[in-house]
């Protein structure tokens, strides 16, 4: 059953939907902040949006996935600008305090969170709309044309820009790790 199909039967349809795409809405936002809590978080704001605005989705190939992460984008940066500024109220404010050690669980899951910080370090060397695309076509598994309605921009856009971005991260890749670089296919 399709996502235009799904969208019509309304919350039971709803429910379908998100268990369909969250994990991949979820592995999007997470590469984009780096905090599993925050990528909880931020992925419900997503589907929330989703649903109070489910008149507007626009599909691609039957799938609402393009326009699922380009909300998701939309909600980072929103979430980026309210962290710029709890950060600078609170560092104001509170001292800093250590966070105990609770176990391995956390341990891992600091452990990826560093990796993602990398990864997002790798792509900060590439032109902001080579990073989206990246982080739609490599992380999220879309094809160009999906890309190019979740980016708003012509199918030949993207797939330059794809091209482009591939050429420089096999140009990174001699300065950085070849299993760093895994993670981003």
């Amino acid at each position: 059953m399709g996502d235009g199909e799904l969208w019509e039967r309304g919350p039971d349809g709803f429910g379908v939907l998100f268990d369909r795409h969250a994990k991949v809405v979820y592995n999007f936002v997470f590469r984009r902040i780096g905090s599993w809590s925050d990528a909880e978080d931020l992925t419900s704001l997503v589907f929330l949006h989703a649903w109070r605005r489910r008149g507007d989705v626009v599909l691609v190939h039957d799938s609402a996935l393009p326009w699922l992460l380009r909300t998701a984008d939309y909600v980072v940066r929103n979430e980026r600008r309210r962290q710029r500024f709890r950060w600078l109220n609170l560092h104001k404010q509170v001292p800093a305090t250590d966070e105990p050690d609770h176990a391995d669980r956390v341990a891992a899951r600091i452990d990826d969170e560093r990796e993602a910080r990398q990864l997002r370090a790798l792509l900060a060397k590439l032109p902001r709309h080579e990073q989206e695309i990246v982080e739609l076509c490599f992380w999220s598994g879309l094809d160009a044309q999906s890309a190019a309605v979740a980016l708003d921009v012509p199918l030949g856009t993207v797939k330059s820009r794809l091209a482009r971005a591939r050429k420089r991260l096999r140009e990174l890749s001699v300065v950085v790790p070849s299993d760093s670089l895994e993670k981003l296919s």
